[in-house]
C-alpha cells in the first residue's frame, strides 16, 4: 500500500501545475475524483475474488484514462519506452507496420516498405481484429505494438478485416529486423531525380541531402519527384528540416496546444542550400503525420504540385514525457497547422491533382492504393555484392539495366507516370522562363 501512496503522490505532483491553474471548484472536483479512485482501489484490494496485482491494476487505469482521450496517447512501460527510442534511432524487430486506433478498432496506417507486413499485402485502413487469437478491440495501442513485435524469426498471426473482403482472414507473419533506411533514390531520366522517403527518423534529412548532392554531381537536377506514399510519419523536426530544404521564407508548420510552450511556429531559414527546380510530391492514404506536414508546406508555398490521393489525416502532435521509473508517457499535446492555417486532422491533404492508383492488369495489388514495391536490389545506385572491376562493356550493361528497371516501374505505376508527365511540363516552362530572363 505504501507504493500506491507514493505513486498517487507522484501523480498529484505531476498534475499540480494543471490543478493550480484551475479555479477553486475545479480543484475540489479533481480531489474528489482522486478520492473516488483511491476508494475503488481499496475496495478491489479488500473484496475482489482473487488477490489483485496492484501495479497492474493502476497501469490498466492509466491506460484506460489515456484511451478515453484519443487513440494516440499511451503509457509505455520502461521496456516499451526503450523500444520506441531504438525505433527512431535505427531498427527494431517486428512485422514492419504503423498502427493506430480508429473507432475503437486497431487499424493500419501504413506498412513499412519491404517488411513482412508490406510483402503480405497489408493496406492502410485494414483492421487488425486479433493478434495471436486475442481480440484487439479496446486494447491499448502500446500493448498492441508490443504483441506485434518480438524476437527475429518468431511468428505472429494477425486476423485482418478489409471492407472488400467477405470475412476476416488470418495472416501469419515471421518477424524480422526492421531497418529504417528511410531515403531511397533513382534517376528516372537525365536531370529528373526520384527520391522516396519511407519514414522520418533521426538521420532522414542528412541522408536526403546526401542523395540530392550525389545525384546532382552526375548531372544537374532539373526536376524532382518526392515520393511520400505510404510514409506513416515519424519525427516532427525531420519533417520541418526536409521542408526547409526547399522553402526559403515563411511558416513551414505551426502547432497549437493548451499551454504556451506547445504553441510553436516553425519557419524556413534563408541560409543553406536552396534547390529551385520544379517538384512533384506523391501522396496517398498511407501518407500520414510528418508526411502531411511536408506535403502541406510545399503545397501551401506553391513550391510543389501534390499528386495522388487524399492523405491519412493525422494532424496531432504527440510529446514523449520520460517518467521517473524509466517509463514514458506519449501524450497528445497540440494540433498542427499548415502554413495557410489549415488543420488536416481527420481530413488530410487534398492533392492538387487527384490520381487514383490503377493496378496493372493481371498483377496483384500489394499495398495501400496498389503501390508497387521499391526494393534495394531495384535501385540504380544500390551497393552491389561484388568486387569485380567494371569494364566499359559491364558499365554499359548496368546502365541499360537501370533504364529497363525505370521503364518497368513506370509501366506498373500510373501515379508515377502522371508525375513524370507533369514534371516534364514544369521543366519545359522553367527552362523557357530562364531563357526569357537572358
Amino acid at each position: 500500500m505504501k507504493k500506491i501512496v507514493v505513486f498517487l503522490l507522484a501523480f498529484l505532483f505531476l498534475c499540480a501545475p494543471a490543478i493550480q491553474a484551475k479555479n477553486e471548484s475545479g480543484n475540489q472536483e479533481t480531489y474528489e475524483n482522486l478520492e473516488l479512485f483511491s476508494n475503488v482501489l481499496t475496495l478491489l484490494q479488500q473484496h475482489y475474488v482473487d488477490k489483485i496485482d496492484t501495479h497492474k491494476v493502476i497501469i490498466g487505469a492509466i491506460n484506460g484514462m489515456l484511451i478515453s482521450l484519443d487513440p494516440h496517447s499511451s503509457y509505455m512501460d520502461p521496456e516499451d519506452f526503450k523500444e520506441l527510442q531504438e525505433e527512431t534511432q535505427g531498427s527494431f524487430s517486428g512485422i514492419g507496420i504503423e498502427i493506430t486506433i480508429r473507432d475503437g478498432m486497431l487499424s493500419v496506417v501504413s506498412p513499412i516498405e519491404d517488411t513482412p507486413a508490406y510483402r503480405a499485402g497489408l493496406k492502410a485502413g485494414d483492421q487488425i481484429v486479433r493478434i495471436n487469437g486475442e481480440l484487439t478491440k479496446d486494447m491499448p495501442l502500446m500493448n498492441a505494438v508490443k504483441k506485434l513485435r518480438g524476437k527475429k524469426g518468431s511468428k505472429v498471426t494477425i486476423t485482418v478485416y478489409r471492407r472488400s473482403w467477405a470475412e476476416p482472414r488470418d495472416i501469419t507473419l515471421v518477424r524480422e529486423e526492421i531497418p529504417l533506411h528511410s531515403v531511397k533514390t533513382m534517376m528516372i531520366e537525365p536531370g529528373m531525380a526520384y527520391i522516396r522517403i519511407t519514414n522520418f527518423q533521426s538521420n532522414t534529412t542528412r541522408d536526403f541531402i546526401k542523395a540530392l548532392r550525389k545525384d546532382g554531381k552526375k548531372q544537374p537536377i532539373t526536376g524532382l519527384i518526392l515520393d511520400l506514399r505510404n510514409n506513416p510519419g515519424g519525427l516532427l523536426d525531420q519533417a520541418v528540416k526536409i521542408s526547409d530544404v526547399f522553402i526559403s521564407r515563411g511558416v513551414i508548420v505551426s502547432t497549437r496546444g493548451r499551454t504556451k510552450d506547445q504553441n510553436m511556429i516553425f519557419k524556413a531559414h534563408k541560409d543553406g542550400d536552396r534547390y529551385k527546380f520544379p517538384m512533384i510530391v506523391l501522396v496517398n492514404g498511407g501518407s500520414a503525420s510528418a508526411s502531411e506536414i511536408v506535403a502541406g508546406a510545399l503545397k501551401d508555398h506553391g513550391r510543389a504540385i501534390v499528386v495522388g490521393t487524399v492523405t491519412f489525416g493525422k494532424g496531432s502532435v504527440q510529446t514523449i514525457i520520460p517518467m521517473p521509473n524509466g517509463a514514458g508517457l506519449r501524450l497528445t499535446t497540440a494540433r498542427y497547422y499548415t502554413p495557410n492555417g489549415s488543420s488536416i486532422q481527420a481530413t488530410g491533404i487534398k492533392p492538387d491533382i487527384v490520381v487514383p492508383y490503377i493496378p496493372p492488369a493481371a498483377e496483384p495489388v500489394v499495398n495501400n492504393n496498389g503501390y508497387q514495391p521499391l526494393r534495394e536490389k531495384d535501385l540504380p545506385h544500390h551497393f552491389k555484392n561484388e568486387k569485380r572491376k567494371k569494364t566499359p562493356a559491364r558499365r554499359k550493361k548496368e546502365k541499360n539495366s537501370d533504364r529497363e528497371m525505370v521503364a518497368k516501374r513506370l509501366r506498373k505505376d500510373n501515379q508515377l507516370r502522371t508525375a513524370v508527365v507533369i514534371l516534364k511540363s514544369l521543366q519545359v516552362a522553367d527552362k523557357n522562363r530562364q531563357l526569357e530572363k537572358k
